[in-house]
């Protein structure tokens, strides 16, 4: 089983000297392999270095502690609230695999726990029957209402009819579940232009939200997932799926520094439980190993 990035930084202090210059050489090695991604990882290392020189600091925990300085801007939390009264859709997007229907059904618990009244879940992923079926079981389980047309229609159409159904009483809340057919990047991305363009028209003043689900297994490829759905519609903040141990969790600070996309949730595991607001303290701190 590959070590944690924790677990990496705590193996090189073992029996050797922080004064090294092989001793930061070997740091910024565990951070690629911890999926800071190679660009930051140097940026982050030279750094470090040179504060720890100047400064005559080198103990593991002092400096420890100051890379998570360096790294806690880059880890940007965004809190998501329903404005009541008001048609507020949250579109998911990402691609397929990552545990995007899931997250809607996770989300709109948490919102439906936190009293947000009139929720709604849309199948906008009229494209995969797989997609369309889940959600609507986990509907029936949360007692959360499912718009959803038949396979192949119009996904924004699904959108459509959710907000308005949510409008005509006064106000709720829309969580859109998105296909995510990467490999055909020009017609995914003129499927989300129209969805987007539906989601803003129906959505209240500053009450649309999208939402980026990414895998935090896959690495730099969740980078480069960024940067395409952002380039496509625009992300307001990112879910992280799959965040247990076999995660390394860097992406996160090479995704905050290149696009300066905040996080809002953080899923752990497959329960629908298994979702919490990003703490970006906590986060830094169990990536370190703190």
């Amino acid at each position: 089983m590959k070590l944690s990035f924790a677990e990496k930084i705590k193996g090189l202090f073992a029996g050797r000297s922080a004064e090294s210059e092989a001793f930061f050489d070997d740091l910024g090695d565990a951070l690629i392999e911890g999926d800071v991604g190679a660009k930051l990882a140097m940026e982050l290392i030279d750094r470090l270095e040179e504060n720890c020189r100047k400064e005559k600091v080198f103990g593991q925990n002092e400096i420890t502690l100051k890379l998570k300085e360096l790294l806690l801007p880059y880890a940007k939390e965004f809190r998501l609230e329903a404005t009541p009264q008001k048609t507020n859709v949250w579109m998911l997007l990402g691609v397929n695999g990552v545990g995007k229907t899931t997250s809607a059904a996770k989300i709109a618990l948490l919102q439906k726990n936190a009293g947000v009244q009139n929720l709604v879940l849309a199948a906008s992923d009229t494209f995969r029957a797989a997609a369309v079926d889940q959600l609507m079981a986990h509907g029936q389980k949360l007692d959360i209402r499912v718009v959803a047309h038949q396979m192949g229609s119009d996904p924004a159409a699904v959108v459509y009819d959710a907000a308005e159904s949510v409008t005509a009483k006064g106000g709720g809340l829309v969580i859109a579940d998105t296909a995510g057919r990467l490999h055909n990047k020009e017609n995914l991305v003129r499927e989300l232009e129209k969805i987007d363009r539906v989601c803003a028209q129906k959505a209240g003043q500053g009450c649309y939200k999208k939402l980026l689900v990414l895998d935090a297994t896959t690495g730099q490829n969740a980078l480069r997932q960024a940067e395409v759905f952002n380039e496509a519609v625009g992300v307001d903040a990112l879910v992280l799926t799959k965040c247990d141990s076999s995660a390394k969790g860097g992406v996160v600070f090479c995704v905050g520094k290149e696009l300066n996309l905040p996080i809002a949730f953080v899923c752990t595991g497959e329960g629908y439980g298994d979702i919490a607001l990003f703490d970006a303290q906590k986060y830094v701190d169990t990536f370190l190993g703190i």
